[in-house]
């Protein structure tokens, strides 16, 4: 058996396609177009390109987008006072501040200091604690946790009953996703460094999703036969063939185990451009709330 590949890239950009109609709707109604503020503190490479392909994706379905490029060396309080700022305009409908920041910044604090209704990343201590609570509906669930769902969802996979194993505990994934899980009557696991024979966990899951930032950590033996893997790892592996002298790869060992696996997600092109599309999508929201719409 040959796994079936979820292709998160083409799933994106149908997402994309329906929330462009839906900004096109919003404008011709109301005269309202969504807006997305990121905040970019510093000259991380990786954070630039994250923002870059943001405002770009903005662009492609009809989102504002504001851009706020910051010194690595602005202080806690000028920040807060920023996004203070960005929380008074009405027509910026979303913030995202990029992470990481700096060292001495207080990530607590700055992420806080965002507006309740703009937390389009879902991290306001409120949301998280909504997820986090039955019959508690959040005003944004993080986006790589929602891509995650999207991603079953719209693969026609089954959730409610079957038996999920998150491996990873952060609070921008394997948290959230295993709330989202939850809520929709699987029966969780969670893994981490601790777990006692973990592949032996591992093999219990119908659906296994992997966020532990360790390139091919899991193996095809590892994996139930028959089982949907949400492959969520981005990691840099040596590779002097390609030209970067790098090549991307997940946490799960894909030739391994697509083999066994009935549905897998590739890297890159599974969970990356569901990231931004999910980020798109609670922008549209945030601004339909505005307008009505919601």
């Amino acid at each position: 058996m040959t796994a079936k590949i979820i292709d998160g890239k083409a799933i994106a950009a149908t997402i994309r396609g329906e929330i462009k109609a839906e900004v096109e709707k919003m404008q011709a109604q109301y005269g309202v177009v969504p807006g997305l503020a990121t905040v970019l503190v510093g000259d991380r490479k990786d954070s630039q390109t994250y923002v870059r392909m943001k405002k770009k994706a903005c662009a492609e379905v009809g989102i504002q987008s504001f851009g706020y490029d910051l010194p690595g060396d602005i202080s806690q309080e000028e920040l807060q006072k920023i996004v203070a700022e960005i929380n008074a305009r009405p027509e910026v409908h979303g913030i995202l501040v990029q992470l990481p920041l700096p060292a001495h910044i207080d990530e607590e604090a700055i992420l806080s200091t965002i507006s309740l209704e703009k937390d389009v990343d879902g991290f306001h201590p409120l949301n998280i604690g909504r997820l986090s609570m039955k019959r508690r509906d959040p005003l944004f669930v993080p986006c790589t946790p929602r891509g995650c769902i999207e991603l079953l969802d719209r693969t026609g996979v089954e959730i409610e009953g079957k038996r999920a194993v998150i491996l990873g505990r952060s609070n921008i994934v394997g948290l959230p996703v295993s709330m989202l899980l939850l809520h929709r009557n699987a029966t969780i696991t969670i893994c981490h460094s601790r777990t006692r024979n973990l592949p032996d966990v591992v093999r219990e899951a119908d659906i296994l999703v992997a966020a532990v930032g360790r390139p091919q950590m899991v193996r095809g033996d590892w994996v139930k036969p028959g089982a949907v893997v949400i492959d969520v790892g981005v990691n840099a592996v040596d590779d002097p063939t390609k030209k970067k002298g790098y090549r991307l790869v997940g946490d799960v060992h894909f030739d391994e185990v697509k083999e066994v696996a009935s549905a897998i997600t590739p890297v890159p092109g599974g969970v990356g451009p569901m990231t931004i599309a999910m980020l798109l999508q609670n922008t549209l929201e945030s601004a339909k709330r505005t307008v009505g719409m919601a």
